[in-house]
């Protein structure tokens, strides 16, 4: 059962990470996309995306990093390393945009891996 979760919220993890790195990396200009991100001003989101798609690469280098050590190499003590690197990137852009729902949306699930990875490891 707790097996089962971890492996569902590391998935959801993995998959929400690669979207933001398509959102950031390809996608930053255009009107989904703003919107998502609360840019009205398309000449800042114009202005921005080099710096948008170097934060896309740095998602993206968290979701592969997740998936490599969730599923290929199985290495608990790294994953666990990534998430909290998630977690940290989910405080951090809540700090600095004021806005919960990044925190909610970016750290919600890798606390909820988290936390059952330490039940599971507490009962081994």
């Amino acid at each position: 059962m707790i097996s089962t979760i971890i492996i569902t919220f590391s998935i959801i993890v993995i998959v929400l990470h690669f979207y933001f790195l398509i959102l950031e990396m390809f996608l930053w200009t255009r009107p989904r996309t703003r919107k998502a991100f609360g840019i009205k001003d398309e000449a800042f989101a114009e202005e921005t995306k080099v710096l948008a798609a170097n934060q896309g690469l740095y998602n993206g280098f968290l979701a592969a990093g997740l998936l490599f050590f969730s599923f290929i190499e199985k290495n608990i003590i790294a994953v666990q390393f990534f998430l909290i690197c998630v977690i940290t990137a989910g405080i951090y852009g809540t700090y600095s945009t004021k806005k919960i729902k990044l925190f909610i949306v970016q750290a919600g699930p890798a606390i909820i891996c988290l936390i059952f990875i330490r039940i599971l490891l507490s009962t081994i």
